[in-house]
């Protein structure tokens, strides 16, 4: 994804309270977080990008994950309906921040819909209609941002992007599951092996490719596309089930 600036978050007093079902959840360290986090800002600004810093949002665990709060499209932003009851009210200082470069809508009850949820293809969207999005959020999404919004149907996923993620140059990293998806069928697949999905939890910056310390065959399939790959230890992130995408928004 071509980018200039990113909005980021820094992980709360009360990150280790992050809703997740991961089984080293109970395990998650907030100061191997934070310098996690603030390694991964390091990452960002050494690619070009102008951070955006909110403040710790303390009364919210899962704050810092600050893409679930909105969708950019062009000059437009649409403030997300959290499919968790507990993370409503991040958004606030989300929407703020976006409104000094953005036009701004916001998701009205009962949509719900999550940022996670949302892939950006060059002259369309995918997302997912999963445990945290409703095909009213889509709707309303659609209506707002002006654009082709596609859609896929999973009631067991927490979020689509976990799946998908498009990185570049007509270039889709994806599961086996999606490979003969016909939504996905114009674009060059990286298929990941099942034992490594969780490398599609990357971030595509500038013709660079940030992914998971952990899945050195990932690595290589999205090097020989073409891609940089920078390896970063998220460790205390996916013990919340989150991706190196959820910690920003892009534009």
């Amino acid at each position: 994804m071509k980018a200039n600036k990113a909005l980021v978050r820094e992980p709360s007093k009360s990150y280790t309270n992050c809703v997740t079902s991961h089984p080293l959840g109970h395990t998650v360290s907030l100061d191997l977080a934070k310098e996690q986090h603030k390694e991964y800002c390091k990452t960002l600004r050494e690619l070009g990008l102008e951070l955006i810093e909110l403040p710790p949002k303390h009364d919210y665990p899962d704050a810092c994950f600050v893409e679930d709060n909105a969708v950019v499209y062009r000059d437009r932003a649409f403030i997300t309906r959290m499919g968790v009851e507990s993370r409503r009210g991040e958004e606030d200082e989300v929407e703020a921040a976006l409104k000094q470069h953005f036009k701004v809508a916001k998701a009205e009850e009962p949509a719900t819909i999550e940022g996670g949820d949302v892939v950006h293809l060059p002259a369309r969207l995918i997302c997912g209609i999963s445990q945290r999005t409703n095909k009213l959020g889509v709707d309303q999404m659609r209506e707002w941002l002006d654009v082709q919004v596609d859609t896929i149907e999973n009631p067991d996923i927490v979020h689509l992007k976990s799946y998908m993620k498009y990185l570049d140059n007509n270039i889709l990293i994806t599961s086996k599951e999606y490979e003969t998806h016909p939504l996905i069928k114009n674009l060059e697949l990286l298929i990941i092996p099942k034992e490594e999905y969780y490398s599609i939890n990357c971030l595509s910056v500038n013709d660079t490719v940030i992914m998971s310390d952990k899945f050195q065959n990932a690595h290589q399939i999205v090097r020989k596309a073409g891609f940089e790959v920078i390896s970063l230890n998220m460790s205390e992130f996916e013990k919340c089930q989150a991706s190196l995408t959820c910690l920003s928004i892009l534009f």
